[in-house]
């Protein structure tokens, strides 16, 4: 045991989630007294067993609600298990709740102390780091205002900052990475990287399998309370995403594409009346793409009067709202005739897949040739899926080749 720092052992837990809703304080009252009254146990994990080494790196992945959170409450000593044994080597200090015990009262100074206090600092130590942490946190004009000020991004950075200067042997991190904007998140994986140069014992949650494969030694997949596997980091993060894919293809197969979108506008003279990703070599429908598959956008415009040589666009989005690829029918030089009123027109555009993993968005336009007048335009009408790529912490994934040159002598 001497080389484990955690051990999970046949660990099941289980909540009671109550049959009856109260709309008001008497009948909440009365049911007490209700004899009758029944519960539905949810098992949310089940026969759980996993060890974490000394010094390792390891990542806890799987979709909502599997039980991944809970599990780190059960390791945190939050819950107790209702069979099984956990046992934890060393000093563990969770970071679930980033914030807990924050005062919105109180001024982001007198927060920083007193969150220093619960993690065990004395005044003398807390003056000694107090510049670091809002340094790190990048707040040092918003220290005397109160935290009800504050944004939430703004408390989550100076409750991280604090959170990490924690002496601990265990860091128990709940998908904490994602906190702040993109120059702090820079902070955040250089932090990590020392982390786990300097031998840190750290167990993650979290979404992002870039950072899986980038920070963790060993991983596991929960799915439906159960472990589907333990192991290479790269295989875990593979299962999860093809798991991931596999219910988006159910969900988008039930037409969740197209059941809304962001923003709608033009004088309607011509319509988008379909908006459709397909199979660029079946030219079937289609909304989850593989790595190496071609995409097919397919746009159908009606014309509601006589237009004159329309343009057509459309433009894809990532889940930031990136925009990722944009093209119109002018661009490939490509000039459209005149549209009678009443007829329609199909638009098709294969493209070579260079995205990444993730779920994408199209938004598509009709316009006047010169741009000046929008007969339609709608925002993030239809959504699809890439999956599949091995390293899916890249932006792109263009096409290229590669050649390696060995010289002797080193000329």
């Amino acid at each position: 045991m001497r080389d484990i720092a955690i051990r999970v052992k046949g660990v099941n837990k289980s909540f009671k989630l109550p049959h009856e809703q109260h709309n008001s304080i008497k009948s909440l009252f009365v049911s007490v007294f209700r004899p009758g009254r029944t519960f539905e146990k949810q098992d949310v994990l089940k026969n759980v067993s996993l060890d974490v080494k000394q010094g390792e790196f390891f990542g806890i992945v799987g979709r909502n609600g599997s039980g991944k959170s809970t599990l780190l409450k059960l390791i945190a000593g939050i819950y107790s298990p209702d069979t099984g044994g956990i046992q934890v080597n060393g000093k563990l200090t969770p970071f679930i709740e980033l914030g807990v015990g924050f005062n919105p009262e109180l001024t982001g100074r007198e927060n920083v102390f007193m969150n220093g206090a619960l993690l065990g600092f004395d005044r003398k130590e807390m003056n000694a780091m107090y510049n670091d942490i809002v340094s790190f946190a990048e707040l040092d004009r918003f220290m005397d205002q109160k935290l009800k000020n504050y944004s939430s991004g703004m408390q989550v950075r100076l409750a991280f900052s604090i959170a990490i200067r924690a002496k601990t042997d265990i860091l128990i991190l709940d998908e904490v990475l994602a906190v702040g904007d993109l120059d702090f998140q820079k902070k955040c994986y250089s932090y990590f990287f020392n982390l786990k140069k300097s031998g840190q014992t750290v167990v993650l949650v979290t979404h992002d399998m870039s950072v899986v494969r980038k920070f963790c030694n060993r991983s596991a997949l929960i799915s439906g309370g159960v472990i589907e596997k333990i192991g290479d980091p790269e295989e875990v993060a593979e299962l999860y995403e093809e798991i991931n894919l596999r219910v988006a293809e159910g969900r988008l197969a039930n037409g969740e594409s197209v059941k809304q979108f962001k923003q709608r506008e033009g004088t309607k003279e011509a319509e988008i009346i379909k908006v459709e990703t397909f199979d660029a070599e079946t030219k079937h429908s289609q909304n989850t793409f593989s790595a190496k598959e071609k995409i097919g956008v397919r746009l159908t415009y009606k014309a509601n009067k006589l237009i004159e040589k329309p343009s057509l666009s459309f433009i894809l989005q990532d889940q930031e709202d990136r925009t990722v690829f944009a093209t119109n029918n002018w661009i490939k030089k490509q000039p459209t005739k005149n549209i009678n009123s009443g007829d329609t027109v199909i638009f098709e555009t294969i493209i070579d897949n260079a995205l990444t993993d993730g779920e994408y968005t199209v938004t598509s336009a009709i316009e006047s040739t010169d741009f000046s007048v929008i007969y339609d335009r709608i925002e993030q009408h239809h959504k699809f899926m890439v999956g599949g790529h091995k390293l899916s912490h890249a932006l792109s994934h263009p096409h290229h080749e590669m050649t390696i040159h060995y010289l002797k002598g080193g000329r």
